[in-house]
């Protein structure tokens, strides 16, 4: 990667000269009758048609996820992009699946999901900016489902739920901490009755997770109907399918379900669908965007949220489980800047040479090495180049890395699109061609109980020394046995900073205890939540949010975005 003396993100986008949609999906034998045009350069394409689609046992699956992410940026989407079309350079017929940006970090602090420099998908603006409404088709689902909850209460509580013990808040696109926790129903018996709720973000919905696991429209109705949105009086749980709503949600979402299809700058065809985080849910794209794509191409490239703690080992051991997918090479992103970050270094010094502070730092990308190959999936690392980058900082990551036998390669793709990654690519299909007979195994098996599942995440993924459950936890570890719980897998929410629950234990700690003060049924995604540290799922706007950078010129363009 070199200084930013090249155009911004929003420049380079708009200097690009897109393929029309209906050229980008004639690449994967998509004809023009089977899209839902949005403009000429997006669309979302037939669910049915595809569902007809004959699966094809030769596609390769290869996950592009990273070491534990840092204020210096790791590039994870970029190096997604950038290996897509470096791959389709190398004449591999290659697809591409990413997550849709959610609103709430666009206008807070993160910024966008649509990579950047020259690999970036198109059109940048309208991916990270409304799209094709998905986001506000699973809000206003969800919110439909809170609606009706009040509404059964109001008009006499026929089902006998417990206003105390409602399980089921509302949701809204926009980091936005002041809705975290609220008061409905004040202002008399018309406005129905007080209670205590709260808001999440769109991403952390279980409509989100449940509209990324779900195989087809169908699926997505009885899973929507098996959301819980609180207890009866006498313990019972009552579910969406009792109050009757989730035909209408599932209405709401008919045309949401269809996958969208866009490009890159170089015209390689993505699918970008779904967009739950990592940090609370599972953090990947829909199922039905990754089937869709092994049907249609011959690589797969897609990338799970944050660091492979968290958005891998939930795409392996929950996407992957539910879709009956089976990986064939991952690929992990680091910087040499990530890694000083790690081994001590401010974010101040991060570009000045530090060989002793890599050295420290890459215990992290070892962690996470050892760690996917636990699930016996073949890892290349790619090491994100920035021009700060000096060849003795990359050596001590390329040692690494061969020390535990794995590949590396530096990636410039953010500078020079899909030729600077090609050497990345060459390596990736190398290790997939030396490991033909996949072995990909999840790191537990659907026999475990709850608590068995999250002592194996903790102490094999993370290296804590112990577990331990709040009063809470232990209460709701308890109920959820009783209810039949114990086969599903376990989502458990932590920070994206560190392998512990505490965002400032950087490197790689051991040892260290992992506290579940929470326990969450998700019936509908099928998953089990466990919360741990202090994870918000409405997240709040920064001192300076980027929205007030944002803003429109004389001529009507967008200004202020990337």
């Amino acid at each position: 990667m070199v200084s930013r003396s090249i155009p911004s993100d929003i420049e380079i986008s708009r200097q690009a000269t897109l393929r029309p949609i209906t050229e980008v999906a004639s690449k994967l034998g998509i004809s023009e009758n089977d899209l839902e045009l949005f403009g000429k350069y997006k669309a979302k394409v037939s669910l049915q048609k595809l569902n007809r689609l004959p699966s094809k046992n030769d596609s390769k699956l290869i996950l592009v996820t990273a070491i534990n992410p840092t204020p210096a940026g790791e590039g994870k989407t970029t190096v997604s992009i950038g290996l897509a079309d470096a791959l389709n350079l190398l004449n591999k017929k290659t697809c591409l699946c990413l997550r849709e940006p959610s609103l709430g970090p666009c206008f807070g602090v993160k910024g966008g999901a649509a990579g950047g420099g020259y690999a970036q998908i198109e059109p940048m603006e309208d991916i990270n900016l409304h799209f094709t409404g998905d986001f506000h088709a699973i809000t206003a689902a969800h919110n439909l489902l809170a609606a009706m909850v009040d509404n059964s209460i109001h008009q006499g509580n026929p089902l006998n739920l417990d206003p105390r013990r409602i399980v089921w808040g509302r949701t809204l696109d926009v980091n936005e901490r002041a809705l975290r926790q609220i008061v409905l129903g004040l202002g008399g018996a018309a406005n129905s009755v007080p209670r205590e709720s709260g808001f999440v973000i769109t991403a952390a919905s279980e409509v989100m997770a449940i509209f990324c696991l779900s195989t087809d429209l169908f699926d997505l109705r009885d899973r929507l109907g098996n959301i819980v949105v609180g207890y009866d009086y006498h313990g019972k749980a009552v579910t969406a399918r009792d109050l009757k709503a989730n035909g209408a949600m599932t209405v709401l979402l008919k045309d949401a379900v269809n996958p969208n299809l866009v490009q890159t700058l170089e015209g390689t065809p993505a699918f970008v669908h779904g967009g739950p985080f990592a940090n609370i849910a599972h953090g990947c794209n829909s199922i039905v965007a990754t089937t869709t794509a092994l049907k249609l191409a011959d690589y797969v490239v897609t990338e799970a949220g944050f660091g492979a703690d968290l958005g891998a080992e939930k795409f392996l051991d929950i996407k992957c489980r539910k879709a009956g997918l089976k990986p064939d090479a991952a690929v992990l992103v680091a910087t040499v800047r990530a890694l000083k970050y790690h081994g001590g270094v401010p974010k101040a010094n991060l570009g000045e040479p530090n060989v002793d502070a890599v050295t420290l730092g890459v215990a992290n990308l070892k962690r996470h090495i050892e760690n996917l190959k636990k699930y016996n999936l073949p890892v290349v690392v790619a090491i994100n180049k920035f021009d700060s980058d000096v060849s003795e900082e990359i050596d001590v990551v390329r040692k690494a890395c061969a020390d535990l036998g794995v590949q590396s390669s530096c990636a410039t793709h953010w500078s020079e699109g899909g030729k600077g990654a090609v050497e990345l690519a060459q390596k990736v299909l190398d290790t997939i061609d030396a490991n033909l007979e996949n072995q990909f195994s999840p790191i537990y098996s659907d026999e475990l109980t709850i608590r068995e599942k999250i002592d194996k995440v903790a102490k094999e993924i993370y290296r804590a020394g112990s577990v331990a459950y709040s009063k809470q936890a232990e209460r709701q570890l308890e109920t959820l046995v009783a209810q039949g719980c114990d086969n599903l897998p376990v989502c458990i929410s932590k920070t994206q900073y560190s392998f512990s629950s505490d965002p400032q234990l950087l490197g790689a700690p051991d040892n260290f205890e992992l506290t579940v003060r929470e326990l969450r049924w998700s019936a509908g995604a099928g998953f089990i939540v466990a919360m741990t540290g202090e994870i918000i799922a409405a997240p709040g706007l920064p001192k300076v949010p980027a929205a007030e950078a944002i803003d429109v010129n004389e001529n009507g363009d967008v200004v202020g975005l990337f």
